[in-house]
């Protein structure tokens, strides 16, 4: 089966600054990013879907669904949409910071990201409240 955007309805993404992660936490910055997205859409969707516990919507319809990519098309096609999304941003990371290996981890906290962040110290771009990131900050 292949995604095709095409034929999708409506879709829009957003993307929020790691300073807001740091101050708000990743829960809070994640609501905010699916308000953000849902904002620009140009209809109002009759039904949001979540991939989690927990759904920022009050005026719309909308439901969490823990493991909602592996239960709903749409959550599993906006799931692709945003990794597809973050690979394509993390690659030209890559050619700003390529000491990190950006384009090879994509910012996951594999061990080559960690050592580089240890040998390195982090970058504009690294959240300093994530653990393996805030213990090399000054």
């Amino acid at each position: 089966m292949a995604l095709r955007v095409s034929r999708a309805v409506a879709w829009s993404y957003a993307s929020i600054e790691n300073q807001v992660i740091d101050r708000l936490n990743i829960l809070q910055a994640s609501m905010k990013a699916m308000v953000e997205a849902v904002s620009k859409l140009s209809d109002i969707p009759e039904m949001i879907l979540v991939d989690g516990i927990h759904t920022p919507f009050v005026d719309s319809h909308s439901k969490a669904l823990k493991k909602g990519d592996g239960i709903s098309q749409s959550i599993g096609a906006a799931s692709i949409l945003a990794k597809v999304k973050r690979d394509h941003v993390m690659a030209r990371y890559h050619e700003e910071y390529p000491q990190y290996g950006f384009a090879r981890h994509k910012g996951y906290g594999t061990r080559e990201h960690l050592e580089a962040i240890a040998r390195y110290g982090p970058c504009p771009i690294h959240r300093r409240s994530f653990a393996g990131v805030k213990e090399h900050c000054k």
